[in-house]
């Protein structure tokens, strides 16, 4: 972690109530959380099903917004940003790894990683610059004009990986992100987020594995909404 590193998330007092107030069936799922995340973190959430990990994250990936609360993404509130300046900024800011991977089938390599470029209007040229240079660095620079089913799962994740980084974003996301790989394919996967990571990227990861979780310099555990332990695990990655 970077020594006095400016906060890049900041969680006050987050909310998230789904259901409507005349319906007994109102669910909680955060219920008042505070978090700081620094740049630089490699920081892991953990919890059981139904204890608020996915809520988190998607409020931190502004696919959700807090109910109660504020959320500060590099200083800016973007809890109550309208859906057009949040999509914005998810754009420009967030980068997404999935354990699906979500990549396009119709589209080469080079065409998925551009995708997010595409929606902020940058020039073809400049595009294809800047997706050669991220899948070179992923070690995918001999499969540009591939379509994903001509990759292996270790490969499709690498792309998604790729188009994670592509625009340069303030944090990384990455939900199970070796969820559908086998045990070496998944390995290599996170020795390349620990690469990224040394160089300084800020990773957030929701996953289930408790070794995945001790790759990660922070463990951040939730029940019933709230955070119930937030620990250093005095790895450096």
């Amino acid at each position: 972690m970077i020594a006095d590193a400016a906060p890049v998330i900041e969680l006050l007092g987050v909310e998230r109530v789904y259901g409507h107030h005349e319906v007994s069936a109102t669910v909680r799922a955060l219920a008042g959380v505070d978090c700081t995340i620094t740049q630089g973190q490699y920081v892991c959430i953990m919890g059981q099903s139904g204890s608020g990990k996915s809520t988190m994250m998607n409020v931190i990936g502004c696919l959700d917004r807090p109910t109660a609360g504020k959320y500060l993404l590099e200083g800016r509130d973007v809890s109550s940003m309208d859906d057009a300046s949040l999509s914005r900024v998810r754009n420009e800011r967030i980068g997404f790894v999935f354990q699906s991977f979500n990549l396009i089938p119709e589209l080469t390599v080079l065409e998925n990683v551009e995708v997010p470029l595409f929606y902020r209007g940058i020039h073809h040229d400049d595009r294809k610059k800047m997706s050669e240079h991220v899948l070179q660095r992923v070690g995918l620079a001999d499969r540009l004009d591939h379509r994903p089913n001509q990759l292996s799962g270790g490969q499709q994740q690498r792309v998604a990986i790729a188009r994670s980084l592509v625009g340069d974003p303030a944090i990384l996301l990455a939900d199970e992100p070796t969820g559908n790989l086998d045990t070496s394919t998944g390995d290599a996967i996170l020795a390349l987020l620990d690469e990224l990571h040394n160089e300084g990227r800020t990773i957030i990861m929701v996953t289930h594995d408790e070794d995945m979780a001790r790759r990660c310099e922070r463990v951040i555990r939730l029940r019933d909404g709230l955070i119930e332990s937030d620990t250093a695990t005095g790895s450096s990655a």
